[in-house]
């Protein structure tokens, strides 16, 4: 499970922002109510959903991009070579961009905390750490200083300095180690891979078909609770043609390649076969593709990204969903949203509900519903950010007569 994340430096952001999963100490009746809403792990309190809330351009996407990022670095950057550049951007303004960024997240692999961290600039890679909790204490796994140099804990990975050997300044060592087949940083690879996920998937992927075929019958009771009226989905492999570049060719090529495609029933009319990409609501749709994403997050502990959510849906679908993750034993999710009908102590806690907004300087800023120590649980916390008490609301300076004005000139 995650723990925390911080980011320094990455597109919108410049001081250090922190995303953080570990529960505030909340002792109110609403927070009881809401026990669903954390896991208990060793004793500490986890979070296992956090909202990013906010106006358009103040930052939300800009975090998770930068996570998304950085997740793809561990996983990829054994495969980088001289002359490339990392695919980021840093913070623009004040000489921001000629300082390097940082990366750091502390979390939970198989039952054993740890703390990883980097440092960058789009040129290279600059210092790198990992240390672990095995017996409760802090220990070091490795530690790459910013003039190249490491220093091992004793015993943790065999041969390290021979992955240091053929680890260069585009590549992580921890990303470099998994592929040299070291025992740890396969475990942590294997985590960043597969249970830190980052967004939905495209359901048309021959891919999807295993997690269709474990959860169909969940789909469908979960597609009957959201008050659709499909009572059976099948899955049918065709073949569809697919450009192909050829060199030395100016003109494409077709080949014909296996997509998913899903066909939906209905209650009133069960022997009628609707297609669900041409003929079912986007709503639906996009229902469907999280449901095959959230179900594999719920039913296996893992977390996930979700980027706008909502958009599209119901804000009682948006509920469902969030219901979907506090049923679960360790499924954490991190999302952003407009939807101000979630900025609702009854549903979340203060500490789940977070703030983001551009500062006078353009930066990005991130600060909870809990920080906002006057506010008291029965006050309504939609109604105060719609009137600007949290600050993470656009100020909007519109009328007719404004608009009349601006479509004359």
């Amino acid at each position: 499970m995650l723990l925390n994340i911080e980011i320094t430096n990455f597109f919108s952001v410049k001081e250090k922002v922190s995303i953080d999963f570990r529960a505030a100490n909340i002792h109110t009746q609403r927070a009881k109510e809401l026990a669903d809403n954390v896991i208990d792990w060793n004793g500490t309190k986890v979070l296992k959903s956090i909202g990013l809330f906010g106006p358009n351009a103040s930052g939300k996407s800009s975090i998770l991009k930068a996570i998304t990022f950085c997740c793809r670095m561990i996983l990829d950057s054994h495969l980088y070579n001289e002359g490339m550049r990392f695919n980021f951007e840093p913070f623009k303004f004040d000489g921001w961009q000629n300082k390097p960024s940082k990366f750091s997240i502390d979390f939970v692999c198989e039952d054993i905390e740890y703390e990883y961290s980097f440092e960058l600039t789009q040129e290279r890679i600059l210092s790198e750490s990992l240390y672990y909790y095995p017996t409760g204490r802090r220990a070091k796994v490795f530690v790459r200083d910013a003039d190249g140099k490491y220093s091992f804990g004793t015993g943790v990975m065999a041969k390290p300095s021979d992955v240091a050997i053929n680890t260069s300044n585009k590549n992580l060592f921890l990303s470099r180690a998994s592929s040299m087949n070291r025992d740890i940083a396969q475990r942590l690879y294997r985590y960043f891979m597969n249970q830190f996920l980052l967004g939905l998937v495209n359901v048309n992927d021959v891919l999807v078909l295993d997690s269709f075929n474990s959860y169909k019958r969940v789909i469908l009771k979960a597609l009957e609770i959201c008050d659709t009226d499909i009572t059976d989905i099948e899955a049918r492999m065709e073949q569809t043609p697919a450009p192909v570049a050829i060199p030395g060719q100016s003109e494409l090529s077709y080949k014909l390649v296996d997509v998913l495609r899903f066909k939906t029933f209905h209650r009133d009319q069960k022997d009628v076969m609707f297609d669900m990409d041409m003929e079912e609501s986007n709503g639906t749709r996009k229902l469907f593709q999280i449901l095959i994403r959230l179900l594999d997050v719920v039913k296996n502990k893992k977390g996930i990204l979700m980027d706008e959510f909502d958009m599209g849906l119901h804000t009682r679908l948006a509920d469902f969903i969030l219901d979907l993750i506090h049923a679960s034993d360790r499924s954490q999710l991190l999302f952003t949203s407009h939807n101000t009908n979630l900025i609702d102590v009854k549903r979340l806690r203060r500490d789940q509900i977070v703030f983001v907004n551009k500062s006078g300087q353009g930066a990005t800023e991130v600060y909870s519903l809990y920080d906002f120590k006057d506010f008291r649980e029965n006050m309504d916390a939609e109604k105060a950010y719609i009137q600007g008490r949290f600050d993470a609301v656009p100020y909007v300076e519109s009328s007719v007569s404004i608009i009349k004005t601006l479509l004359e000139g």
